[in-house]
């Protein structure tokens, strides 16, 4: 029986209509590497070929009867393609903000739990601004509850080759999960209930461990910095179900070259250039708060979890962005600084940690207090958590073929949440390094405003490191 783990199953339990728990991911195609001429039935087609015997793409949720545990994994016997890959095309002249404005739309419909939770929507008639050539679009959207950032790469590396005609890259084995009777799903539930509390005690004891360290650290000024110490901004708040998008492109090897010349991280470099472009935008908004915003940053623990189940296996640490800074060397080093401090936190603790604390969410109790949090729109009236999530998921160093078509570019979304209704995510593919917002509508109705400044600030790093070579 293939139940999810607790922290799979609570993306399903802090969705709300609002609170969608999809990640998304924008491809864009060069169909004149195919080797027939595109068709949408022919790439619907081939989709078909490559997932129809994955179960990643063909489980489906069943609830356990009275919701007395998390749900399970079952494989849907009635899988159809056409329910899943959908098909567009962008309205004249179909361009970037046209493109922008349908992914945006597509981004805040929910997922069909009745199937299996994802979709492909292919848009056709994309002219980048100034092209020639038409492009084909792919905008994917999965369920959180069944990957992260690192189990959704590579379930989309499943569906690309290296070359336009290769076989596709080949997963890990998976088996098909089994449909069990309710008697045992019942049988499971009551037993896992009724051993909580000694698997209870089994997590206070290191939690209480890590409490006394985490405040030993806080007095020597070498702990990661702190939740609910972040200024309030107009992204902070009550989110709707409407969202706005907005991608950009990097230069991969000039982040590379100067992180190399600093002594940093990719990811440092990464972070001071949100940084950067957050306090751009916020200046031009006449929004700059006095304190530096706070990011969530999410962190794979893939290679050290215990768990061998569960399609989640993240943490997080939290890292103030130095919005405060004006600087950009000045704002890379003191993230570097403060990035060290954060990582020596977060390795002292237990990869499982959040994973272990999961498993006490309770399928009703947990659902409806997010209801409530949310009619109450209570993320306005305490002190703010955080801002924003920024990810940094790694991607393929070389071209990729999607169905034959190069993938000129990759662009994941996270999900945004009530309190913190922005998230960036940048992924690398072949040299590039592509960024990727989604935010509330109603809170950044314009995300380009942002993700235009991450270029240009790329070009302040860049400048101010040469002038201190």
């Amino acid at each position: 029986m293939d139940r999810l783990s607790g922290l799979d199953a609570s993306f399903l339990y802090l969705e709300t209509p609002a609170q969608l728990m999809h990640v998304c991911a924008v491809m864009v195609l060069d169909p004149s590497t195919m080797s027939t001429t595109y068709s949408f039935a022919g790439l619907q087609d081939r989709l078909d070929s490559r997932v129809r015997d994955v179960p990643s793409f063909t489980k489906k949720l069943r609830r356990v009867p009275l919701g007395l545990d998390h749900p399970v994994w079952v494989r849907d016997r009635s899988f159809d393609i056409e329910r899943h890959v959908h098909r567009l095309a962008l309205p004249t002249p179909g361009g970037y903000a046209e493109l922008m404005d349908l992914c945006a739309h597509l981004a805040s419909l929910p997922l069909d739990r009745s199937r299996p939770l994802w979709e492909m929507w292919v848009i056709e008639g994309y002219r980048p601004d100034g092209a020639e050539d038409e492009k084909v679009v792919v905008f994917a959207k999965m369920h959180h509850a069944t990957v992260d950032g690192v189990s959704g790469a590579n379930l989309v590396s499943h569906l690309c080759s290296i070359e336009p005609d290769a076989a596709p890259m080949v997963l890990e084995e998976q088996s098909h999960p089994r449909d069990p009777g309710r008697g045992e799903l019942l049988g499971r539930a009551v037993i896992g209930t009724a051993a909580r509390p000694v698997t209870l005690v089994k997590v206070l004891k290191p939690s209480a461990q890590l409490i006394t360290k985490s405040i030993g650290r806080a007095r020597q000024g070498t702990a990661m910095a702190a939740p609910f110490s972040a200024p309030r901004t107009s992204f902070n708040g009550t989110i709707t179900s409407h969202r706005s998008i907005a991608m950009a492109d990097l230069e991969l090897g000039e982040i590379r070259r100067i992180k190399k010349l600093t002594g940093t991280t990719v990811n440092d470099v990464v972070l001071a250039i949100a940084g950067g472009a957050l306090r751009s935008y916020l200046v031009a908004r006449d929004e700059l708060p006095s304190s530096s915003l706070l990011a969530t940053v999410p962190v794979s623990v893939r290679d050290s979890s215990r768990r061998s189940s569960g399609a989640n296996k993240v943490s997080a640490l939290f890292t103030k962005l130095g919005t405060d800074i004006d600087d950009p060397l000045e704002r890379l080093h003191m993230l570097a600084e403060r990035n060290q401090h954060a990582k020596e936190h977060h390795n002292a603790i237990s990869a499982d940690a959040l994973q272990d604390w999961a498993e006490f969410a309770a399928p009703r109790t947990f659902g409806l207090a997010v209801r409530t949090y949310a009619n109450l729109r209570l993320a306005e009236r305490h002190p703010v958590v955080h801002n924003l999530v920024i990810s940094n998921v790694p991607g393929p160093p070389i071209p990729l073929y999607f169905a034959g078509a190069r993938i000129e570019a990759l662009c994941p979304l996270g999900p945004v949440f009530h309190g913190a209704g922005l998230n960036i995510t940048v992924m690398s593919n072949a040299g590039q390094m592509h960024v990727g917002a989604i935010a509330c509508r109603e809170s950044m109705p314009d995300t380009d405003a942002l993700v235009r400044f991450f270029p240009a600030e790329l070009e302040r790093l860049a400048a101010a490191v040469a002038g201190h070579a």
